[in-house]
């Protein structure tokens, strides 16, 4: 097998992100970050480098690092960085200490804007590092949650990119439902169809990994804390059960709720023997491995990524990726077309940012006509049309002209 080559994989994302490449040549003949600095903290490979390249022939100067120590993507680090005007802070499989020090990194040249993937950066800026910052974008589901819980502490503004309609209806459901399931199959290389499947959380993520796992043959159980979720999972045709009771049949366990401890260990001894646990959170909390650990009699990596603990019972459990982002620990992220959606949404998001002027402290929503004005781009790039509304039709809805 030929060596990978990063340059090539930023190629042919680009070549498939009709949306990145309109923007590209309005934003370039525009030039609104011109002389700004860009501070980005993602998942980087090929489809964020692509942005990260859009945002610097927009004017800015861009450092990125990583949001993750098992997402960031070598080859593509390496090409990424011979670019002008973008500065590279990552590595895959960085320790906790590493992966601070390129986010301290990043943040260094005291940017205008940030692009945070789960928080850190604002952490940071709040905790450790307090300056003035025009604002940014918050892209997870995660990171905004983080946001939210001290809106009002916050020092400058952040968009809640995450909330936006052609951001969580696409990204989070078919992005996190195919991409989840691509890096598990890749790793294990087991059969889905027939098997028991649970997945914990009906949020977008969790209903597009669902939906995905039906569609792949499996059976599948939802578990929620939320009743009205938990209402919707069952109409549309899953089982629902507490994690302690659907995991004693479960082959397959993927979390994907944004909380700690969610398979926790009274959940693990209960669980079948053979089971593959993974996480589609943002963090390694989902699973509890500590409690895992102390439960093993051993431990052995079977697979790449694929790590064995052999309890004291005779049960054997296998966890993937570290417990961390599976789709991306293990896998190449969310589809390409699927990521050309959400960085327009950023890109114009950073825009609107700049020409609104200072902006108050707290927590924005993405203005709703950059949702439409995506959204009509992306039918023009399918050749899809769509109705619009007659004078008369506006006059009885109560609509302005």
């Amino acid at each position: 097998m030929e060596k990978s080559d990063g340059r090539a994989k930023i190629e042919w994302a680009s070549a498939h992100m009709p949306l990145r490449s309109q923007l590209k040549e309005e934003l370039a003949a525009e030039q609104p970050f011109r002389g700004m600095r860009i501070a980005m903290s993602i998942h980087l490979e090929a489809k964020t480098a692509c942005l990260a390249i859009l945002l610097r022939d927009a004017g800015a100067e861009v450092w990125v690092t990583g949001s993750n120590p098992l997402s960031t993507q070598d080859d593509v680090a390496e090409a990424l960085a011979e670019e002008d005007r973008i500065f590279v802070r990552a590595r895959h499989g960085v320790s906790d200490a590493e992966y601070s020090e390129h986010l301290h990194a990043v943040l260094a040249p005291e940017p205008e804007m940030i692009l945070d993937d789960g928080g850190d950066l604002v952490e940071i800026l709040h905790k450790e590092a307090p300056r003035e910052i025009l604002g940014g974008c918050e892209e997870t589901t995660t990171g905004v949650a983080r946001l939210r819980a001290h809106a009002e502490t916050l020092r400058f503004p952040m968009f809640a990119v995450n909330d936006a309609r052609m951001k969580y209806l696409f990204d989070n459901r078919y992005g996190t439902g195919q991409s989840t399931w691509d890096a598990i199959l890749r790793s294990t290389n087991l059969l889905i169809a027939g098997k028991d499947v649970l997945v914990a959380g009906y949020g977008w993520c969790g209903r597009g990994i669902a939906m995905r796992a039906r569609g792949l043959g499996a059976r599948v159980t939802v578990t929620e804390i939320d009743p009205i979720r938990a209402i919707e999972a069952l109409m549309d045709g899953f089982a629902v059960a507490p994690v302690c009771e659907a995991i004693r049949i479960a082959d397959f366990v993927v979390t994907a709720t944004g909380c700690e401890d969610v398979v926790s260990e009274e959940a693990l001894r209960e669980a079948k023997d053979g089971v593959v646990l993974s996480n589609a959170g943002h963090f390694n909390v989902e699973v509890n491995l500590e409690a895992l650990r102390r439960m093993a009699r051993s431990e052995r990596t079977v697979r790449g990524g694929v790590v064995e603990y052999a309890l004291e019972d005779g049960r054997l459990l296998y966890v993937l990726g570290e417990g961390r982002l599976v789709n991306l620990a293990l896998g190449d992220g969310h589809p390409v077309e699927i990521m050309d959606i959400s960085f327009a949404v950023q890109a114009l998001t950073l825009r609107h940012l700049v020409r609104s002027g200072p902006l108050a402290p707290g927590l924005y929503p993405v203005p709703p006509e950059i949702d439409e004005r995506v959204a009509r781009m992306k039918l023009e790039t399918l050749g899809v049309g769509i109705d619009t509304l007659t004078d008369a039709q506006r006059a009885y809805l109560g609509l302005e002209r």
